[in-house]
């Protein structure tokens, strides 16, 4: 078995799961900011959480299948940032400095998905 801890894609998810947490701290407590803040760090915790379950399965297809997972999270993660960045409910520079590394865990992700090729 394969140590998850080690790959990069993983360890850029965990960074990226730690600054969402730590960019909803400081974002105001109203209904829509504790709906969308549980789905944030959802979709963040959900990226690395995936990288760790298909790094554990023993075939191709299941492997892709996980890291497909953890793409859509990166994606929906995307998404629920750039609402936070439209609503101004953050710091514009942290926002800016997540979403690139979201980008690129997407990328490293995708790559990954290709030589898999399942």
């Amino acid at each position: 078995m394969r140590d998850f801890t080690k790959l990069e894609m993983w360890q850029l998810g965990m960074d990226i799961a730690d600054e969402v947490l730590d960019i909803f701290e400081g974002i105001p407590p109203t209904q829509a900011g504790f709906k969308l803040r549980d789905q944030a760090t959802d979709a963040s915790c959900s990226i690395p959480s995936n990288i760790a379950e298909g790094s554990s399965r023993r075939s191709e297809k299941e492997k892709f299948r996980f890291f497909e997972f953890a793409l859509g999270s990166a994606f929906e993660l995307q998404t629920r940032m750039l609402i936070v960045q439209r609503r101004k409910w953050a710091d514009p520079q942290r926002v800016d400095a997540l979403l690139s590394k979201v980008v690129l865990v997407q990328r490293k992700i995708g790559a990954f998905m290709g030589v898999l090729g399942a």
